[in-house]
């Protein structure tokens, strides 16, 4: 299904809708259901974009990293108060402690984002010829889930994304979509229509992203078999988007494929069979990846893909990223306003 849904997307086929046509009244009043239980609270999302590891040196001819975080409200960091706890925040600081040089973060996720947005955050990451990112993360899928997008398009949208930010020369990695049958407002069979549909995407967004020469990590985690068994922990308090420790288990998991898109992070020689990684048809690597959460896959020889289990590592501790000026008021988090899809279940 994966295979067909990225050939879709890559030569223009239509029809892989999200739901079919079997059981679309009971669906959609669970979903309504769904709707009602979560969200409904202020939205404000912390704002992280700034340098980060701001004191660590730069040898000469060195310059900052740049780096560019695209996507949904997780990728914006919804749910949290301060910009510390935003995975950009986290990511940043990890790539500065681990590069040994400061990082610069730009941010343009938009909460409530579908597949479509992401021309427009790509253009507005590209819009300073003078600031060009070396890498970017983009997290992105819940929302083409729950507003139904075909998946065709969704795939489409990411592919193009991914190929006009690799044409700069930027690294990038994709969080694919994330495992929406565990939200705890969600009731059978729409769990399981959820879970089932979610994969599928993230399947397909894994081979998209492959073809266009980005990488993947599977985030299933982000609302997969951790925040199933500790909700209250790892769930925000909309019960559903993460709270900060979500946000941080999320962030461990791309840490590594994030440094080691740009040579920072040590590259096994060979691959470790016993944790069934290997070089696989990139569809039977997305289908594996899509089950197991925390899971990397780049290109190899096409039509081949390299699929590996990193190891996670624990996080440097965030630091916030500098303001210049400084607010009168440093305890006070520095927030956007409100976000309109406040009543939507947003990604």
């Amino acid at each position: 299904m994966a295979r067909r849904i990225a050939a879709g997307a890559a030569y223009g086929g239509g029809g892989i809708g999200l739901v079919g046509a079997a059981g679309v009244g009971l669906l959609l009043a669970e979903a309504q259901l769904a709707r009602r239980s979560v969200g409904g609270l202020p939205v404000s999302v912390p704002r992280c974009s700034g340098r980060y590891g701001k004191d660590l040196p730069l040898r000469p001819g060195q310059r900052e990293l740049r780096f560019g975080m695209l996507g949904d409200s997780t990728a914006a960091g919804q749910g949290v108060h301060h910009s510390r706890q935003t995975p950009g925040a986290l990511l940043a600081s990890g790539l500065a402690a681990v590069a040994e040089r400061p990082v610069d973060l730009r941010n343009v996720a938009q909460p409530g984002a579908q597949s479509d947005d992401l021309a427009r955050q790509v253009s507005g990451l590209l819009s300073d010829p003078a600031w060009l990112p070396d890498v970017c993360v983009i997290m992105i899928g819940a929302n083409d889930v729950t507003h139904r997008m075909p998946m065709t398009r969704s795939v489409r949208y990411l592919s193009e994304a991914v190929r006009r930010l690799r044409s700069t020369g930027s690294e990038v990695v994709v969080g694919t979509c994330p495992d929406l049958g565990t939200i705890e407002p969600v009731y059978q069979p729409l769990r399981f229509l959820a879970r089932r549909v979610s994969r599928q995407l993230a399947a397909a967004q894994t081979i998209g992203t492959v073809d266009a020469g980005g990488r993947t990590v599977s985030l299933g985690d982000l609302l997969g078999p951790e925040f199933a068994a500790n909700p209250r922990e790892l769930f925000g308090p909309d019960n559903y988007h993460p709270s900060a420790e979500g946000y941080a288990t999320a962030a461990m998991a791309i840490l590594p494929t994030l440094c080691a898109s740009l040579g920072l992070w040590p590259e096994e020689d060979r691959v470790d069979v016993s944790r069934h990684e290997g070089i696989l048809p990139v569809a039977e690597a997305a289908a594996e990846a899509a089950s197991e959460a925390g899971t990397e896959v780049s290109g190899a020889r096409a039509p081949w893909a390299l699929l590996k289990h990193r190891r996670r590592r624990r996080l440097p501790a965030a630091t916030e990223p500098a303001r210049a000026p400084a607010p009168p008021d440093r305890t006070t988090p520095d927030r956007t306003t409100p976000d309109r899809t406040t009543r939507r279940p947003a990604g």
